[in-house]
């Protein structure tokens, strides 16, 4: 459980990983190459390329995992969209963000579409001034020959971090006791280029809860940094955090060696009282002013102001939660002039659930507007 600013930067040809599977250097990405890359010659220089992969150490605060947009008509992905959507995000004060998440539709993008979306999302924070705001990206898959392939190919996209959820297609055929799920993790960290971030969400795995001994057994892994539980259980939270802070080295508030993040924005002060460091949230995407000052209130001690201004933010997260990314959509397309439809087979929201889901974000697009 090294610090984040200790995450190891390959050079050469990666041979030693799983499965001796090779790993092209930074140099030959088809995403540095000039002509080949999707954003044309947008890092074909040395200097360039190296602003990819500065340090870029996790800290407490309001990650938001960013949606991806498609173009109408053709479903393409809209590159111009993903870019001013990141920058808005940025300059509204978050710490992160995240690529290929549940509300970035990883499951219905390519992995060159993958890694065109984070690359495009790295270079428009750096064009606009935030290079140093780190980039997490999803990596999940069922394999690990693939999981660690995600891990390699978002290094090369300018990602810095690796969120990873457990295989569950044939978990009822996995070792007892949680074995094989902690050889699956201990493979992809002991391959990854980038740290691994565990990503606990039951709902999306088949109901695969990991228990708070498990991640922190797995936590002991150099090259695992932190968690998020969209398990939204708060007491698995709080041993998480409490027993990774007990095995840091040195203990830094503001820098702690393991991040432990909420991943739903209706129980972020909940979070921080059980000693959680901030949140990695979708309802950010809509109003992440409101996500940001809840977190700062409780912080500055003025726990009443935080408590009535999370009321607000978990209304509007659960309009989040019912509508899901096809809701969250609409409700920027509302609210914001931008967001789109989700790619099919998602469907289309109707006229009702639009007028539904745009009433319930009301109050909460209210408060984002007056911060």
């Amino acid at each position: 459980m090294a610090p984040h600013n200790d995450a190891p930067s390959p050079s050469g040809s990666f041979t030693a990983g799983f499965n001796r599977i090779p790993f092209r250097p930074v140099g030959s990405s088809s995403l540095l190459a000039g002509h080949e890359s999707p954003l044309s010659s947008s890092y074909s220089t040395t200097s360039e390329a190296s602003d990819l992969h500065m340090t870029r150490p996790l800290v407490p605060g309001v990650y938001v995992p960013t949606m991806c947009f498609f173009e109408e008509g053709t479903e393409d992905v809209d590159t111009d969209t993903i870019a001013r959507h990141a920058v808005r995000l940025a300059r509204a004060g978050v710490t992160g963000l995240a690529t290929q998440g549940s509300n970035g539709e990883a499951v219905h993008l390519t992995h060159t579409e993958r890694q065109l979306v984070t690359s495009t999302t790295r270079k428009a924070l750096n064009d606009s001034g935030f290079s140093h705001m780190p980039i997490i990206v999803g990596c999940g898959s069922q394999s690990t020959r693939e999981t660690i392939q995600y891990c390699r190919e978002a290094w090369e996209a300018g990602g810095d971090y690796a969120l990873v959820l457990p295989p569950s297609y044939y978990a009822t055929l996995f070792a007892p006791a949680s074995e094989t799920i902690i050889e699956f993790f201990t493979a992809v960290a002991d391959a990854s280029p980038i740290p691994i971030i565990i990503y606990n969400f039951p709902g999306a795995v088949g109901g695969l809860d990991l228990s708070s001994d498990i991640i922190v057994q797995l936590a002991e892994h150099h090259n695992i940094v932190g968690v998020k539980l969209t398990c939204g259980n708060t007491g698995k939270l709080n041993r998480v955090a409490a027993a990774t802070r007990k095995m840091s080295k040195t203990h830094d508030p503001k820098n702690p060696e393991f991040l432990v993040l909420a991943g739903s924005a209706d129980f972020s002060i909940q979070a921080l009282v059980a000693g959680g460091h901030g949140i990695l949230a979708g309802l950010a995407n809509i109003a992440p002013k409101a996500c940001i000052r809840t977190i700062e209130l409780f912080n500055q001690g003025k726990h009443a102001e935080a408590q009535e201004m999370q009321e607000i933010v978990a209304q509007g997260d659960w309009t989040a939660i019912q509508g899901g990314v096809v809701g969250v959509k609409s409700g920027l397309q509302s609210w914001l002039g931008y967001g789109g439809y989700a790619r099919s087979p998602l469907p289309k929201p109707t006229a009702e659930q639009e007028k539904k889901w745009k009433e319930g974000y009301r109050d909460l697009v209210m408060l984002e507007k007056s911060l």
